[in-house]
């Protein structure tokens, strides 16, 4: 119990408020398109309430909204939504913050399709302006400040060079100036970061990543405040029909038990795998907030209480066949896409931004051919470590 009286992560998520139906120690999944009324009063009344009422799957069902309670109280929210992806939330909770014609804040080293969002399809198609920044510096943000500012939209760690944000500097700033703040969260996890209490609006999360952690289910989350979240499930959430199966919910549920296990190991495998990266003779860097080079350890350290698997490192060598050699050369870091899984995992950026970005464009990004992403998975850390250091006697 924590001293404000309410249950710890571990317990919340252990556990759930009501008794189940028949006494199933697990809920049952509500599979079903719709639900019946046993006369008018009752279906008009439930229309009357609507936002918490289970008429039609497509709106509110009772496995997804038990899986979106638990979220909102684990992040320190009023209320969340989930969606069928990361990117559905992502969309929802921007086109709730602007309007056409409006300016939009973010940063530099963004998830690529959450940029392709703004840049490529809000941008021509409504007027939506926006302005990049490094992020480092609070002066940035108020420097690129325009009268039509309207959401400054961040991620911290960032994509691909896992720079941080300070948080509530950038919070406090928007709110003196009424422009609504998002963050990407999904790297530090719900339980290893709360931007809500640091005052931003919207928190997001794929839960694709450390919320599902079996890589089988693909989903997202908004939370913030009851106003912009009943707003948000009233327009773009049913509008746009970006509904949450059931089934999907109930996987979340299933994960959100072991979530707060998962990642103490997820951070244990992580700390020992930098620290053999940073100290190995062909590596030239490492990104990641624990890494005794990372400048912005002391931001780290003040707004995150914990750390999770996902980090970079730069390999002493941009000789494509030498990257290639290393990369097939590991047996326990999977080549693919995503991350959080309980599986470790290994990327190149460069695959995916060398098709999608000028060389002008990647270069900007301060990465190089020689950058991996990992994913640190719940493996034995001595058998990752050993994996990493056989693949990088091939370069």
């Amino acid at each position: 119990m924590s001293d404000s009286g309410k249950p710890s992560a571990e317990t919340l998520l252990a556990h759930d408020e009501a008794r189940n139906p028949n006494g199933a120690v697990v809920p049952p999944i509500y599979q079903n398109s719709l639900f019946t009324f046993e006369g008018w009063d009752d279906i008009d009344k439930a229309f009357d309430e609507r936002l918490d009422s289970f008429i039609y799957s497509r709106g509110k069902n009772p496995t997804v909204k038990l899986v979106e309670e638990k979220l909102a109280a684990l992040c320190h929210g009023e209320k969340a939504q989930l969606f069928p992806s990361g990117m559905g939330a992502i969309s929802a909770g921007i086109m709730h913050c602007v309007n056409s014609g409006d300016h939009i804040i973010t940063i530099k080293n963004l998830y690529g399709p959450a940029n392709n969002f703004i840049a490529a399809y809000l941008k021509p198609k409504f007027n939506v302006e926006v302005t990049y920044v490094s992020g480092k510096d609070i002066a940035e943000f108020e420097n690129a400040l325009q009268e039509n500012t309207r959401l400054i939209y961040l991620e911290s760690p960032s994509s691909a060079v896992f720079s941080l944000q300070d948080i509530e500097a950038v919070a406090t700033l928007a709110k003196s100036r009424g422009i609504k703040t998002m963050i990407d969260n999904t790297w530090a996890s719900p339980l290893f970061q709360k931007p809500l209490d640091m005052g931003i609006d919207l928190e997001m999360h794929s839960c694709s990543k450390y919320i599902g952690g079996h890589s089988d289910v693909v989903a997202g989350v908004l939370v913030g405040s009851k106003e912009d979240i009943d707003a948000i499930t009233l327009r773009e959430y049913e509008w746009i029909g970006a509904k949450m199966a059931p089934f999907e919910a109930w996987l979340l549920l299933r994960s959100l038990r072991t979530l707060p296990v998962r990642m103490k190991q997820h951070q244990e495998n992580a700390l020992a795998v930098a620290e053999f990266l940073e100290s190995h003779p062909k590596v030239q860097l490492i990104r990641y907030p624990a890494a005794k080079s990372f400048d912005q350890r002391e931001l780290a350290a003040k707004q995150m209480i914990g750390l999770t698997g996902l980090m970079g490192f730069q390999l002493k060598t941009e000789d494509l066949d030498k990257i290639k050699s290393f990369v097939n050369g590991l047996k326990y870091f999977h080549l693919g896409v995503s991350w959080g899984g309980h599986e470790s995992l290994i990327y190149a950026p460069a695959i995916s931004y060398l098709k999608e970005l000028s060389p002008d464009q990647f270069a900007g990004l301060g990465i190089s051919l020689g950058d991996m992403r990992i994913s640190v998975g719940l493996e034995n850390k001595e058998d990752l470590i050993g994996d990493l250091d056989k693949a990088l006697e091939l370069i």
